[in-house]
């Protein structure tokens, strides 16, 4: 008897996206000629063989519920032509052959309560961790923070108003998911763990919990005859990373867990290499649900880049024009002596390029 035949191994990994795609994008996959922006929030791809087609760009929240995507699909198959996909800052994108079907798409979405925009030279949505629903590390909810700045900026998010394209990040913690963007919101704890040294020896892996440290801070110790851990707190950066491998060592605290706001990061390559983000605010009050006082600091610096930076500068570009001097003196931030980069470990200049050197 013949051996039955062994069926293909399925690979992990994303499913191959060109079945979910509109039949033009399919058609027209690397025949692309150029693309306009016919308003915010709305573009047009016209392929070298003529055929055309529109994108309807449309904010949502990160995480959503069978209700809201129910409704979303609704719209797409009622106002659309059923084509749809989400961008990486959680955005959903309608896709059209028919150019007399964008406005009332549009119209629909903005009536559902979904703002169209975040194309060009717009305040996209933040991206943002959810880690305060899976993480085991978060300082706060970066969902919340997205939404209490995101309901300020909705009108930089439906208008072309910036001199170029803003990206905002939040995260829930400093060492795992911190964003790399113009304007980044990051958490940050100001005191070291608080160490409960009856469970560490039942609970933590010493050993992992020491070569976690970055800095070294960590050493195993015997306290009240048990195995434990210590802090040497002069050298601890109060980062959080031995917190996972071992929860008795709990840095999570409402007073102690700050906010702190970045700036200038640039991922992209096009008119120049790289750039790191640079700390601007720290100890902001990690104050929910609205979180005034971070939302304040975001709006003052974008107002001050709006009025200040020429055409298509991006936010690090402005800033390394006027100095950094210049920004704090326009944006009016106090600058104290934690701003000054004095890490030996940066070498000659943080070099960064896609081509690695030092």
């Amino acid at each position: 008897m013949a051996a039955p035949e062994m069926r293909d191994p399925i690979e992990s990994g994303c499913p191959d996206g060109f079945q979910y795609m509109h039949p033009v994008m399919r058609r027209n996959y690397g025949l692309w000629a150029y693309h306009e922006d016919p308003r915010p929030g709305v573009l047009v791809h016209v392929s070298k063989t003529g055929e055309k087609i529109w994108t309807v760009r449309a904010g949502t929240q990160r995480i959503l519920d069978v209700f809201t995507l129910r409704k979303l699909m609704d719209i797409g198959d009622t106002y659309g032509e059923g084509y749809v996909h989400f961008t990486i800052r959680s955005n959903i994108e309608f896709q059209v052959a028919d150019g007399d079907k964008v406005e009332p798409l549009v119209k629909a979405l903005e009536d559902a309560g979904f703002p169209v925009g975040g194309t060009r030279n717009s305040v996209t949505s933040l991206s943002h961790t959810q880690g305060w629903l899976h993480c085991d590390i978060p300082g706060t909810d970066a969902s919340g923070v997205v939404k209490a700045m995101m309901d300020e900026l909705l009108p930089e998010f439906k208008a072309w108003n910036m001199p170029n394209r803003v990206h905002i990040t939040t995260s829930c913690c400093q060492i795992n998911c911190g964003g790399q963007g113009d304007i980044a919101i990051n958490v940050q704890h100001v005191k070291p763990p608080k160490i409960n040294h009856a469970l560490v020896g039942n609970v933590c892996e010493r050993p992992t919990v020491v070569a976690r440290c970055p800095v070294a801070a960590i050493r195993p110790a015997m306290v009240d005859g048990k195995p434990s851990l210590e802090v040497d707190e002069k050298k601890c950066i109060c980062c959080g990373a031995c917190y996972p491998p071992c929860p008795p060592m709990q840095i999570n605290d409402h007073q102690y867990t700050q906010l702190a706001v970045w700036i200038g990061g640039n991922h992209s390559n096009a008119r120049g290499k790289p750039t790191f983000q640079r700390l601007v605010a720290a100890g902001i009050p990690n104050n929910p649900p609205r979180w005034p006082e971070a939302t304040a600091i975001v709006k003052k610096i974008l107002e001050c880049y709006k009025a200040g930076a020429k055409d298509w500068e991006r936010i690090n570009e402005w800033v390394e024009r006027i100095g950094w001097p210049r920004f704090f003196e326009v944006t009016g931030l106090p600058f104290t002596k934690y701003h000054i980069d004095n890490w030996r470990g940066a070498r000659a200049n943080l070099n960064s390029s896609t081509h690695i050197r030092f």
